[in-house]
Parts: structure tokens; C-alpha cells; sequence
């Protein structure tokens, strides 16, 4: 249906006078205090910035989602997407054409909200075609489209109820309808799951990933859940701050995290880490974590040579589920034991800092409660961060 093309994308919103005091009391803190310059407040003279040099190719019926934490700017860029935030600089294409200027409702998007954003006095019906007949489709177009539209979504059922007689689920459903009906080149959806309880955000998940099966439309997804963005994109953009931090497949992302950011955010439970030494033994790297050493795989010697990486201290990262008990390893406290069924969540301290691994049960009642074990992991898991500036060290 479309292509989507955001070049260079900037939004700062204006600051008083008050907020210039402000700022300019913090710039003079920042320079009485180096340490202080770490922390990236994000305001400068034009104002406060919400989302930095953003550009992202998003090709035609792709579905890409923003992920981040609260306040790191995806749904600002969302909504300058959709024509509800003016652009401060830069160049947003809509099927090759340029659309910074274009009213919302002349881009051909339409979008999904947290919300649901229903007419509660309307029927299901009515709240799904309300938007066509503002457009005076005839009549029998307008209930053909809604009618494709509930049985895509399973709420044909429902068409005769109002909002108020539907579950949070089947609203959102009718809210998603009512985007569909319109046929759009784009369709947005800014965190439509987040008032949904565990179990409904589960099968919605679902839902959508056949909704896209089923509409040729372009898809740009918003949320702060890193399960939904691994489960529901064809490329994920992981932002921070109003910067992107890496674009790529859940799997590269997954695997192959560019920074600390990344990796940390990316994952569930988060990736433990630990101080340790990038070392070169005959001629191979080796890591070495308080004696504990273990030689990185091919694949990741190849990529530290081609860097030409130096023998440094690192951050290394290991997630759960690639740490295992073993003996002759490093040594860990078990704190806490979570059963997940087929699986436990092992929470250890190991030099004052707590480490999560996750054994399988394998069908039998395990105890590690105030046990001291071993464990260990392999080269091939093993990801490896720059002490100074945080980012990957392979990339």
C-alpha cells in the first residue's frame, strides 16, 4: 500500500522563560560538576527535544514497531507521523510523496489508540462506519466494508451493542475496526494492548498478527513491552532518549544488541553482567571473569579482529537461559528460586551483584534455596561492551 521514508526527523517543544532559567542554572551545574554531563536531559536554546535526527526506510505492508522506555520519543514520532505533531525539521514521505504539510486526515493513515477513543451513545455499527459516511460512501459500500471488517476481527456478534456492553478486548477490536474500514495506506496503533490484563494482551497479540495476514496495509506499532515488539515486528527500532539505538529483525536485535541500552531492554529476564578482561591467549580472545576464562566463538573472533579490538577491560553480557550449573565455574548465592513450570529462575549473588539463570526442572522438584553453585556459560553467548563508550565491541 505505502511506503514511509522519515529523513532526518526532529521535534523540540519551546520552553518559557522559567524553563530558560531553569536550564540555564543546570548548564552552569553541569560545568561546576563534569560528572553531571552524563545524564542526557534533552533540553537545549530551542526548547525541549523529544525525538533526534530520527530516519527509518519503512517499506511497503512492512510492520516495524517503536520500542522504548517511557518518554524516549516513539510516540511523539508516531504522532508526527499521523499529522497530530508538527515537524520541527526534517522530511516525512508517504508513498513518495512529501506530507510535512499535510492535514491528518489527507494522508491516507488511520490510527489505533490506547484509549479505544469510542462514541460511547453509538453503536459498534455506527462507531465502525462513521468515518465513511463523513466521506458519503454510498450506503451499501459502507456496510459491506464494516461487515469485512467485524468478521476479520470476530465481533459480527457485536455490531449492535455500544462500547459500554463490550470487554476492554472487544473494544479495542472495534477500535481497530474502525481504522480498518478505511482501507489506509498506513495504519498506526499507539500501544493499543497497554489497558488490556496479561491474558487479553496474549490473545490481541495474536489477533493482530492475523489481522496483518489478512489487509494489505502498512503497519507502524508503538509500544514500551519488549515481548510484543519480539513478537509482532518485521524490524524493530529500539529508542532512547529521542535517539534510535538500533534498527533490525527481533532476532538481530536479540542477538546481536549494538550497545548496553540495548541489550538490557531487549529480553526477558534482562541480561546479567559482569566486570570482566578482554584477553588475547594464543592468539585467540579470551574472556576472563575473576579467573574464570572462557575463548569467544569463531564467529566472534573473526568480528574483534577485523575491529582490530584491544586487550581491555569490558562489561561482559550473558543472558539467563545461556548460563548454566556446572563445576570448576564462577560462584553464586542462590537468593531466590522462581518456579516457572518448566523451568527455575535462579536469582544469585555473585560478588554483590545479582545474577539470574534459568535451569530446567526437567520434570523434577529442585531446591537451591541459600546454595552456593557453580555455573558457566559458553564463548558463543558471551557479548562483550565497551567499558567507555558501552557499545559493542564486535560492531
Amino acid at each position: 500500500m505505502a511506503e514511509v521514508t522519515l529523513k532526518n526527523i526532529k521535534k523540540v517543544y519551546p520552553i518559557g522563560d522559567t524553563e530558560k532559567k531553569q536550564r540555564k542554572a543546570l548548564k552552569k551545574s553541569k560545568e561546576e560538576n563534569p560528572e553531571s554531563n552524563k545524564a542526557n536531559l534533552q533540553i537545549t536554546d530551542e526548547g525541549v527535544v523529544a525525538v533526534q535526527e530520527f530516519s527509518l526506510d519503512i517499506k511497503d505492508k512492512e510492520f516495524v514497531v517503536l520500542v522504548g522506555p517511557s518518554g524516549c520519543g516513539k510516540s511523539t514520532t508516531l504522532r508526527m507521523v499521523a499529522g497530530l505533531e508538527e515537524i520541527t525539521s526534517g522530511e516525512l514521505y508517504i508513498d513518495g510523496n512529501l506530507v510535512n504539510s499535510v492535514e491528518p486526515k489527507d494522508r491516507d493513515i488511520a490510527m489505533v489508540f490506547q484509549t479505544y477513543a469510542l462514541y460511547p451513545h453509538m453503536t459498534v455499527r455506527d462507531n465502525m462506519a462513521y468515518s465513511l459516511k463523513i466521506k458519503k460512501l454510498p450506503k451499501e459500500e459502507i456496510e459491506a466494508k464494516v461487515n469485512e471488517a467485524a468478521e476479520i476481527l470476530d465481533i459480527t456478534q457485536y455490531l449492535d451493542r455500544k462500547p459500554k456492553a463490550l470487554s476492554g478486548g472487544q473494544r479495542q477490536r472495534v477500535a481497530i475496526g474502525r481504522a480498518i474500514v478505511r482501507d489506509p495506506k498506513v495504519l498506526l496503533m499507539d500501544e493499543p494492548l497497554s489497558n488490556l490484563d496479561a491474558k487479553l494482551r496474549n490473545q490481541m497479540r495474536s489477533e493482530i498478527i492475523k489481522l496483518r495476514q489478512r489487509i494489505n496495509t502498512t503497519f507502524i506499532y508503538v509500544t514500551h513491552d519488549q515481548t510484543e515488539a519480539m513478537t509482532l515486528g518485521d524490524r524493530i527500532v529500539v529508542m532512547k532518549d529521542g535517539f534510535i539505538q538500533q534498527i533490525g529483525t527481533p532476532q538481530e536485535v536479540y542477538d546481536h544488541p549494538s550497545n548496553l541500552f540495548v541489550s538490557g531492554f531487549i529480553g526477558t529476564p534482562q541480561m546479567n553482567y559482569f566486570d570482566a578482561k578482554l584477553e588475547v591467549e594464543n592468539g585467540k580472545y579470551v574472556v576472563n571473569t575473576d579467573g574464570y576464562k572462557v575463548v569467544l566463538s569463531e564467529e566472534k573472533q573473526v568480528r574483534l579482529k577485523e575491529k582490530d579490538v584491544k586487550p581491555q577491560d569490558v562489561t561482559l553480557g550473558v543472558r539467563p537461559d545461556h548460563i548454566v550449573l556446572s563445576e570448576n565455574g564462577l560462584k553464586g548465592k542462590v537468593d531466590v528460586s522462581e518456579l516457572m513450570g518448566p523451568s527455575c529462575h535462579l536469582h544469585m549473588t555473585v560478588d554483590g551483584k545479582d545474577v539470574i539463570a534459568i535451569v530446567p526442572t526437567e520434570g523434577k522438584k529442585v531446591d537451591y534455596v541459600n546454595k552456593e553453585v557453580d555455573f558457566g556459560f559458553n564463548g558463543n553467548v558471551c557479548h562483550i561492551f565497551s567499558k567507555e563508550d558501552e557499545k559493542n565491541l564486535e560492531y
